[in-house]
């Protein structure tokens, strides 16, 4: 533990993460109790080795606590290792404790400065090299520390204190831009309006081709975009080439071709591991010019993506990820882009947990546009699924001991699927790739990942071969891969919300934003359960199927009595089922009876005479402002072959299958 001239330093700080010591003389109580004896008087020497001037104090404390910078001097370390290595990393020291005493990942340093050699204790025993130093075993040498540390007048000029922070080449940091967005939300209780625009801001970062990547959300109900490049002072307009709902990523483009000089786009990385360091760069709240904070990844796994509620593959990290930081680059420390910062998960019961958006999710975004010159979506098998772990219903389902799979719990009738699977089959395999009893396949050596992220992996219209047991034989089937005919779309995708008034009745879809809007996240009126129950488990039994309700009545003489119903679903119109919004206006416009009957929900009935309705629907226009009875989607003649030629009942089950991380407040930033 002591340092003399010409003799190599070496210490081993202990079996645990090199975070928030301190450095101190013996006089203080600054050392970190949990450090061995050799550790804390080699950190004391080495303290006043590199900061003579300390001695001067009566305290003789030098506190360098909130350990997080020198992970950044790794490349500087190797570009400096021909000139000098302990002088270097003294001035590494120096520099640090200039600007604010922070100093983590000796070991990555150490072990660059040393070419990878082993090292040994004081004791002289061995220490095993581990691939994430920082997190285990921290081991320090300097080389020669001979009499130019001691001198306190050595310096550190500026252009090698610009060296020691670079990570790994700020010049990446260019491609970033801050995204300036004006939106424009539909009104889904006045539906034939917009709500009072409001400005947001948000990440991206530039791309091959002259393109950027930003998250869907950050455009989301644009009317105007703009973007500006880091260190400039002008904003350029943009325009969005293609939203992906599901994936919550967006592709923009600039025409202007001053935007586009000396530009740079990034390179994508491949999928990283657990504990690999990243670094998150973008423009978060709280200032104007760029952030970058950093941390490592904790999880890879399929989550659900807060912005479309579907369940992609998502890397986790500890980096801190707040609201103006979505679409922002995560780098490795390469300088690779590993993917996109999107969300976090914002409870008080948990800290520093945000998701990242790898690259496979990112290249099958850009696939997909660039096969179809727009964004197509990603498929789904169709089907909802129980796992079998349980050995006596394996037994029940006929299955062999070797045998392993999942249930097939439900199959959306307008799927390709409905063809080929059938309720009570088990899935064995998807493309030959086995499917465990947990609903898992294998992913990585060691690793093992839902089933989902195979489906995920094609485009709508590929084809997938499905290993089924079905009564005790194995049969194998092939079947289309489509996108989910949702009974209510969690997003209308650059439509405005359809509706229809008659007689002051305002007739809508029902859909997730209408729910989001009228009920709010978390309160919900007891008078909507039915409703709600209806959206979350129902599926569409045929393409363009709806939920009609009637939002509210606007009050007027024609309509008395009927002012407070509102939020109720409509099932028939004079005794014919209701398939979507656009079949209840062409029934309406084509009623000749002398009333017109609404059933509804809760066996509510409205009935109005056909001529006072239509007398009195200009009138109530005027009087509302609102421009037409009905949406522009509407203008249009019904479409009849969309319709079924025979009546289905609707049937409500709550068996939807297992659902991932439903009770956790994601919350895209």
């Amino acid at each position: 533990g002591s340092v003399c001239g010409g003799l190599r330093l070496k210490c081993i700080f202990g079996n645990r993460p090199t975070r928030n010591f301190a450095l101190g003389c013996s006089a203080c109580s600054d050392f970190d109790t949990h450090l061995p004896m050799a550790g804390r008087d080699l950190l004391y020497e080495t303290a006043h080795c590199l900061f003579p001037d300390c001695r001067a104090s009566s305290c003789s404390s030098v506190s360098v606590s909130s350990i997080a910078k020198l992970h950044r001097l790794g490349p500087a370390c190797r570009r400096q290792r021909k000139a000098g290595q302990s002088a270097f990393l003294v001035k590494c020291f120096r520099t640090l404790w200039r600007e604010s005493g922070c100093i983590t990942k000796l070991g990555q340093v150490c072990k660059c400065l040393n070419k990878g050699e082993k090292f040994t204790t004081i004791e002289g025993s061995k220490i095993e090299e581990d691939d994430h130093v920082s997190s285990s075993l921290t081991y320090l040498k300097l080389g020669k520390l001979q009499e130019e540390t001691r001198n306190p007048a050595y310096g550190l000029n500026d252009d090698m204190v610009l060296d020691a922070v670079d990570f790994p080449d700020v010049s990446i940091f260019n491609a970033v831009v801050k995204v300036y967005c004006i939106s424009a939300e539909p009104d889904y209780s006045l539906p034939w309006q917009l709500r009072r625009q409001y400005a947001s801001s948000g990440s991206g970062f530039m791309i091959a081709g002259k393109r950027l990547l930003t998250n869907a959300h950050c455009v989301e109900h644009h009317t105007q975009v703009k973007v500006k490049k880091t260190g400039d002072d002008t904003k350029y307009i943009a325009t969005v080439l293609a939203i992906g709902v599901e994936c919550d990523i967006a592709l923009l483009s600039v025409e202007n071709e001053d935007f586009w000089k000396d530009a740079q786009p990034l390179r994508f990385g491949g999928l990283p591991h657990l504990q690999d360091a990243v670094t998150v760069v973008g423009y978060p709240v709280g200032g104007d010019t760029i952030s970058v904070t950093r941390g490592v990844v904790s999880r890879i796994e399929v989550a659900s993506y807060a912005h479309a509620d579907s369940e992609l593959l998502a890397l986790q990290i500890d980096a801190a990820i707040n609201p103006g930081n979505s679409g922002g680059p995560a780098f490795n420390d390469n300088g690779d882009c590993v993917g996109i910062a999107f969300q976090t998960i914002s409870d008080v019961a948990v800290e520093n947990i945000g998701y990242v958006i790898p690259t496979t999710v990112v290249s099958h975004f850009l696939t997909d546009y660039q096969r179809n010159g727009h964004y197509t979506g990603i498929p789904a098998l169709g089907v909802t699924i129980q796992k079998l772990e349980n050995p006596d219903l394996r037994n029940y389902l006929k299955m062999k001991p070797t045998q392993k799979g999942i249930l097939v719990k439900r199959i959306e009738p307008t799927s390709p699927s409905k063809n080929v699977i059938e309720e009570g089959d088990v899935l064995l395999s998807f493309d030959g790739i086995p499917i465990a009893n947990e609903a898992t396949v294998p992913f990585r050596p060691g690793e093992r990942i839902a089933f989902a992220f195979l489906v995920s992996q094609k485009f709508t219209g590929d084809q997938a071969e499905i290993g089924i047991l079905r009564d005790g034989k194995e049969i194998k089937v092939k079947t289309v891969l489509r996108r989910t005919a949702r009974l209510v779309p969690i997003h209308l995708e650059f439509r405005h919300p359809s509706y229809f008034i008659i007689a002051g009745l305002v007739f809508t879809p029902l859909t997730q934003p209408f729910i989001q809007s009228e009920y709010g996240m978390d309160d919900v009126p007891n008078i909507g359960i039915k409703v709600l129950a209806k959206a979350r488990h129902d599926m569409a039994r045929f393409e363009g199927e709806e939920l009609v309700v009637l939002s509210q009545v606007l009050a007027h003489y024609v309509n008395i009595g009927y002012e407070s119903i509102s939020h109720v679903q409509v099932l028939r119109f004079n005794g014919i089922k209701i398939q979507n919004t656009r079949h209840l206006a062409q029934l309406v416009d084509s009623c000749k009876e002398q009333y017109m009957r609404f059933e509804l929900d809760d066996s509510i009935l409205i009935v109005i005479e056909t001529e006072s309705a239509h007398a009195a629907t200009p009138q109530i226009l005027k009087d509302y402002c609102i421009p037409r009875e009905r949406s522009e989607d509407l203008l249009n003649p019904l479409n009849k072959s969309n319709l079924p030629s025979i009546e289905v009942g609707l049937k409500s089950n709550a068996c939807m299958g297992e659902v991932t991380n439903k009770n956790l407040n994601l919350r895209i930033v």
